[in-house]
């Protein structure tokens, strides 16, 4: 069944005069969901009792269900989703200065296999859903309601691509960031890609002000190889070309997201690689304290080697951030509170 999640407000709109009511008909139930912010269709008080039944008939309202909570010292809460068909998918809700922001996921399981990434440990299994996507948030906006609090930000950074996604990931956005919807400023809101350089043009004359930030973490073709296979299908040379073309068409500064893996990606000659292949864009580039995985073998850098990292970027001209740790005494790395759980259904399986 279709959830209510899943139409944007001009959608809206015409799925109510699909049902032969009034277009108005479809503002209200919007005004319902995001601005009232009700959990059943029951409270839409103002529509009629036939309306409302035969809304409970043909649309769900939350195709999603809380597995498991986790909450860090530091205000971090990772919340473990499982959606109508058993899938798990994991939202982080992380507090800044500025703000609360949340980590969207935009697929069940990754196919882009980057080296040093939970996520990838389970294969993709399909796209999410706009209304899926739309759910997370409104799950998490719903618990923050309890103290009188809201999402001022929104990352589409969780598990998976959302340029392999592109048209769900969109018609998401386009909700959260309705003025009748949640309300959330596209300049708050950011969409990560690990380099799909056909969709980065497509997002190119979209003219949003979204934010963009790829997902570098390597600055020559070699070792991009070996962290993130998307790098054999679309080299460095190809991915700057369409970054360069963003750039030309949009008025908007870029972030390039550099997790520092120790002895990895983290040597000098790195930051003279680094340098030169940003050089001249309106960019800076966010340094990500790695949260080490298992299963990939990697570590992560401390503070110290961090800040020799940032200080060399900054002499070379690349303005940078070290990106604040959050979660540390949690699951904190992207798909592991997943993967966790994966683990232990797999067990209690065998077990049977």
């Amino acid at each position: 069944m279709k959830s209510l999640y899943d139409f944007n407000y001009e959608q809206m709109a015409e799925l109510a005069l699909s049902h032969e009511w009034k277009k108005f008909r479809g503002h209200q139930i919007f005004q319902w969901l995001y601005r009232k912010r009700v959990t059943s269709i029951d409270e839409m008080s103002d529509l009629s009792k036939e309306t409302r039944e035969i809304l409970k008939a043909n649309y769900a309202l939350k195709p999603l269900t809380l597995k498991d909570k986790q909450v860090s010292s530091d205000g971090t809460t990772k919340y473990l989703f499982a959606l109508e068909d058993g899938s798990l998918i994991e939202s982080v809700l992380m507090q800044f200065d500025y703000g609360k922001s949340i980590c969207v996921t935009s697929q069940v399981g990754c196919n882009m296999s980057c080296a040093f990434c939970a996520s990838g440990l389970t294969k993709k299994k399909r796209n999410l859903t706009s209304g899926e996507m739309v759910a997370q948030v409104m799950y998490v906006q719903q618990d923050l309601d309890k103290q009188e609090e809201r999402l001022s930000h929104i990352v589409v950074m969780g598990t998976g691509e959302p340029f392999d996604n592109y048209e769900n990931v969109m018609n998401f956005l386009s909700t959260v960031n309705h003025d009748r919807g949640l309300g959330i400023g596209a300049r708050h809101i950011t969409i990560s890609t690990c380099g799909v350089v056909p969709k980065i043009y497509e997002f190119s004359k979209e003219h949003t002000q979204y934010n963009l930030a790829i997902s570098l973490h390597a600055p020559n073709n070699t070792l991009r190889d070996e962290l993130m296979p998307i790098n054999h299908a679309y080299p460095l040379e190809e991915l700057m070309k369409a970054i360069r073309q963003y750039a030309a068409e949009n008025n908007r500064r870029l972030t390039f997201e550099y997790i520092l893996l120790r002895g990895v990606n983290d040597q000098k000659e790195h930051v003279k690689q680094l340098a030169k292949l940003l050089r001249g864009l309106n960019a800076y580039v966010n340094l990500i304290p790695y949260n080490a995985v298992d299963e990939k073998g990697f570590q992560g850098v401390d503070h110290a080697h961090a800040m020799v990292f940032y200080d060399a970027l900054m002499k070379e001209g690349i303005r940078c951030t070290i990106r604040k740790e959050h979660g540390a005494d949690i699951d904190a790395a992207c798909g592991q509170l997943r993967v966790k759980h994966l683990r232990k259904e797999a067990k209690e399986r065998q077990g049977n």
